[in-house]
């Protein structure tokens, strides 16, 4: 059955952003998916304003381990509090991102970035570093791909997450070359060991000073001949990331993984073919996603509600359908630990796998009882998961490589995080039912709520609704309906 206007505007606001917002349920069924799609792109088309949430205290202690003078005169105990300041300092980064996810009608722009930040992985501890990077994901994130690879490449919180300042004439680190090739551009077995030995040193000097700055340190740049991917040159870094970029591989590697993301797991390589044809020729991002988002195949029955929500997708689109304040920034965090993706915390190099992989027994009881947890004054007491980075970032994650010697074994991450004390406008989105007739009601909100087949779901729900009164059942209902696990695909 062909999905009407609404349910393919749904989808489209799912997959072009973090899902529809309660200010624009009655545009759903007044607008073509085309016009829809033009309206986010046209929102997303202005630049970025640099996310800065550097406290005066901490950009003054940070000033101070930045200028030789002082630094000197800094004790163990400032460089542990200018640590601590910057590990709070990178939490709150994290939530006012979320917010942007959640409140910004740049929507495209921010999924988009929110696409990037899990292609290219990145953890670190160093605030800076951390907006810097946050800035060119945001900034980027629609243009060129070309320009966005190697500002990644030279942006000193990726610099430093793969060890690339260790990466020296006559002592090469292979680290950042290998991803680079196997998790960035070209995928594994699209390149040889010798490639990954010939660009490392074709990478070495390049590094960041303490303010983020790109650096090229001449005297640590091997500046011989190399072999790379069938050429031969006197090759530095942005030589490598060209020839790489010469690769219709590359183009592919990218389409694809595009198209997992903002599509369906299951890859029709006809399509990708021919979309990957059309981006190797210009690297134009924006292109390649209006091409998907404008395309009659991307609403086919078989795209919609495939594809499990993220723990970030999830909590953004629920404060987007349901209006609220969070009073309890610690208890949000949590939820991401415990959900298993925190923003600017990815595992590994390799980011989050997605897929079926967010779903296990404990997480989608959690994902079920999320609603609940925003609408009562329910307590969170769930033990975040530890951490399971097994790769790099642990040696060099950061923390402006201020060193500082450890006396007491690192602190356990906090359990549970309190009472959410989320204050929902209710008003605002009862509203937009108030000219919907009582029987109606439940399909109506269902319809808003679900992009999969709905059939069971009904009987199950209606069991726990209250209706004592109008309002009460409309947000009974909008809490019941979110609390099953069909709300959980998109």
């Amino acid at each position: 059955m062909m999905a009407s206007d609404q349910k393919k505007n749904q989808h489209l606001l799912w997959r072009a952003g973090f899902g529809p917002a309660v200010e624009q349920l009655q545009d759903l069924q007044q607008y073509t998916p085309r016009e829809y799609y033009a309206a986010l792109a046209k929102a997303s088309a202005k630049a970025p304003q640099y996310i800065n949430i550097a406290s005066d205290d901490l950009l003054q202690l940070y000033e101070s381990y930045l200028t030789p003078g002082k630094r000197a005169t800094l004790t163990a105990d400032d460089r542990r509090i200018l640590n601590r300041k910057q590990q709070a300092a990178v939490k709150d980064l994290n939530l006012y991102w979320l917010k942007e996810m959640i409140a910004s009608s740049a929507q495209l722009r921010e999924k988009m970035a929110y696409f990037w930040h899990g292609h290219f992985a990145c953890r670190n501890g160093n605030l800076f570093y951390n907006q810097l990077f946050l800035h060119t994901l945001r900034t980027h994130a629609l243009g060129n791909f070309r320009t966005l690879l190697k500002e990644v490449s030279q942006s000193a919180a990726m610099l430093y997450f793969l060890n690339n300042q260790q990466n020296k004439k006559g002592h090469p680190n292979e680290n950042f070359a290998r991803e680079v090739m196997e998790l960035f551009t070209l995928g594994r077995g699209n390149y040889t060991e010798n490639d990954i030995k010939e660009g490392a040193r074709a990478f070495t000097g390049w590094s960041a000073n303490p303010r983020g700055e790109f650096v090229f340190n001449k005297k640590q740049h091997d500046d011989g001949v190399k072999e790379f991917l069938g050429r031969k040159g006197n090759f530095d870094g942005n030589d490598v990331l060209d020839i790489i970029l010469e690769k219709r591989q590359t183009a592919t590697f990218i389409t694809e993984k595009i198209y997992r993301f903002f599509v369906n797991d299951t890859i029709d390589k006809d399509r990708v073919q021919v979309l990957s044809d059309a981006f190797y020729k210009d690297y134009d991002i924006g292109k390649l996603m209006e091409r998907i988002f404008t395309a009659d195949w991307f609403y086919d029955d078989q795209q919609i509600g495939a594809r499990i929500k993220s723990p970030i997708e999830l909590l953004a689109g629920i404060q987007r359908m349901v209006p609220m304040r969070l009073d309890n920034d610690n208890a949000l965090m949590n939820l991401q630990r415990i959900l298993g993706q925190q923003l600017l915390y990815p595992p590994n190099v390799a980011g989050w796998p997605g897929g079926k992989s967010w779903i296990d027994s404990s997480t989608l009881m959690m994902r079920l009882r999320i609603p609940q947890l925003f609408n009562d004054k329910d307590l969170l007491n769930v033990k975040p998961k530890q951490d399971d980075d097994v790769m790099m970032g642990r040696k060099s994650d950061g923390m402006a490589n201020i060193p500082v010697k450890q006396t007491a074994k690192p602190a356990k991450p906090a359990s549970g995080g309190g009472l959410i004390n989320a204050k929902i406008d209710w008003p605002q989105y009862i509203a937009k039912f108030e000219k919907v007739k009582r029987e109606a009601i439940f399909p109506t909100i269902s319809n808003y709520l679900f992009q999969v087949n709905t059939a069971g779901v009904d009987q199950v729900a209606t069991k726990f609704v209250d209706s004592s009164a109008r309002d009460a059942y409309i947000r009974s209902v909008t809490i019941q309906l979110m609390s099953t696990p069909e709300y959980q695909m998109c």
